[in-house]
């Protein structure tokens, strides 16, 4: 850029007149947010037209000026939806870019505009403006998951499967008891991104560069137009507070968590190993040189996203941390991060929200494995306990009964009366084991037991529907 067109761009910038040289071009690119903060323009013109008609109803600027504004800001508003905003890379942001383009539209009125308020309150309005609108996006996205999640759980409230810990069958459980751990999960997703989106809604406008300004402002007019249910109390903290970007960031990793978790079952009941569901084609893809593949890519991807959601959390907590008050050019950086994390969670919830209502189970898979790896022994032993044997002996004696069915390679219901008996340790003459003690052997019987609020037993999966289907239309 030659000499000439660099001090023409400076003339343009809020803070030339301070300068006797024009910025370096490699500094001009290193220091513009152009590249990623034009995503915020429409919310910045909601923030400045609040502004303006606050400005006015204060008379501080005259009412003329502010029809001026308003009609510059659609005529700006019109360009950008359009694609034929004309962005320069001379002026920075998308801050100043509006402004710049308001000014050539309407003369002095536009370089009123600016009058009581700082980039710092103004830039930090529009992440709190932007953030809100895509929160609201999510919750709405997780609704529609989790109420995926009780559709499929009421349709397999009797279909059983093994449990697992330590990735080792542990006890029947029906599937969908299994699925709404993850509504359990989802909704407190959604709760903490609600809390969260309490402290995101209080508006900094009017806090200036630091310090507050000297003209007789009406923040709580402007906090009223723009639907925020506060002003943040000092001006210190407005301008220089990202905490509100950074408990988004976390609320998304604890998401994603949740998601990586899913995607892990998904990817693993996808496999011939486990064939216990089925993914629609559209969300899978083949290889490029195994002709019966079928990769659950979306699960796989989402299971690798939560790493950048992860590293977005780091990037903005390491950001902040040694930053002093009030506002920093570090600040610029608070962007990426958090738009990432949006993108990420906002995509993948959803993309999951389509997927999980066409998730295909084949429930015969499913109670096959319910079968395997002695699934009620903790059923036998609790029989035992409920006959009059202590806990620890009853776990003994179940524990010498599996190990016989291993060495005769069979289940514990394989077993007559007499060979459990026996395998238990128990003389042939005990009463504690009885012919009953089959019904408590079948993975049917061991689900059905379990009837407790929270238990895996149908009766209590519908009940547990029921109450959070309740809720969801509360909210």
């Amino acid at each position: 850029m030659s000499s000439s067109k660099n001090s023409l761009a400076n003339k343009s910038k809020a803070w030339s007149g301070r300068f006797a040289e024009p910025v370096d071009s490699l500094v001009q690119h290193y220091t513009s947010s152009l590249a990623f903060d034009q995503r915020l323009a429409l919310v910045d013109i909601a923030g400045s037209l609040a502004h303006a008609e606050m400005l006015a109803a204060q008379k501080i600027i005259s009412k003329a000026d502010f029809m001026a504004i308003q009609k510059g800001m659609a005529q700006i508003e019109k360009e950008i939806v359009s694609g034929r905003f004309d962005w320069q890379l001379a002026l920075e942001d998308v801050h100043l870019n509006i402004e710049a383009r308001l000014t050539k539209l309407i003369g002095d009125a536009g370089k009123r505009l600016h009058t009581g308020r700082s980039r710092n309150d103004q830039v930090a309005t529009d992440i709190r403006l932007w953030l809100r609108s895509e929160i609201d996006l999510i919750l709405g996205d997780l609704t529609r998951l989790r109420e995926a999640f009780l559709n499929l759980a009421e349709q397999h409230a009797n279909t059983i499967m093994p449990g697992h810990t330590h990735l080792q069958v542990a006890q029947p459980v029906t599937f969908g008891h299994h699925l709404l751990a993850y509504y359990e999960m989802f909704t407190r997703d959604a709760e903490r991104l609600a809390d969260c989106r309490a402290r995101v809604n209080q508006l900094p406008l009017g806090a200036a560069a630091l310090a507050g300004t000297s003209y007789p402002i009406d923040r709580a007019r402007v906090a009223k137009t723009l639907g925020f249910d506060g002003v943040c109390q000092n001006s210190l903290d407005a301008v220089s507070d990202r905490d509100f970007a950074i408990e988004f960031c976390a609320n998304a990793a604890i998401l994603m968590m949740h998601v990586s978790r899913l995607s892990e079952e998904l990817i693993l009941w996808l496999s011939p190993r486990f064939g216990f569901i089925d993914l629609p084609d559209r969300f899978c893809t083949g290889s490029s040189i195994m002709p019966q593949k079928k990769n659950p890519d979306v699960p796989e991807l989402a299971r690798g996203k939560t790493g950048r959601v992860n590293g977005d959390l780091i990037a903005l907590l390491t950001l902040m941390k040694g930053q002093p008050l009030a506002y920093n050019k570090d600040n610029q950086e608070d962007k990426e991060p958090l738009f990432d994390a949006v993108d990420t969670v906002s995509q993948t919830i959803q993309i999951f929200a389509d997927m999980v209502p066409h998730i295909k189970v084949n429930q015969a898979a499913m109670e096959y494995a319910a079968e395997e790896g002695f699934a009620t022994a903790t059923d036998l032993a609790d029989y035992l306990v409920k006959q009059g044997l202590p806990f620890r002996d009853a776990h003994e004696a179940v524990a010498h009964a599996v190990k016989r069915c291993v060495e005769k390679d069979c289940a514990l219901s394989d077993l007559t009366l007499a060979e459990l008996i026996k395998a238990c340790g128990l003389t042939t003459k005990s009463k504690l084991i009885t012919q009953d003690v089959f019904a408590v052997l079948t993975p049917k019987g061991s689900v059905g037991a379990r009837n407790h609020v929270g238990g895996t037993a149908p009766k209590q999966v519908i009940a547990a529907i029921k109450r959070a289907r309740t809720a969801l239309k509360k909210k």
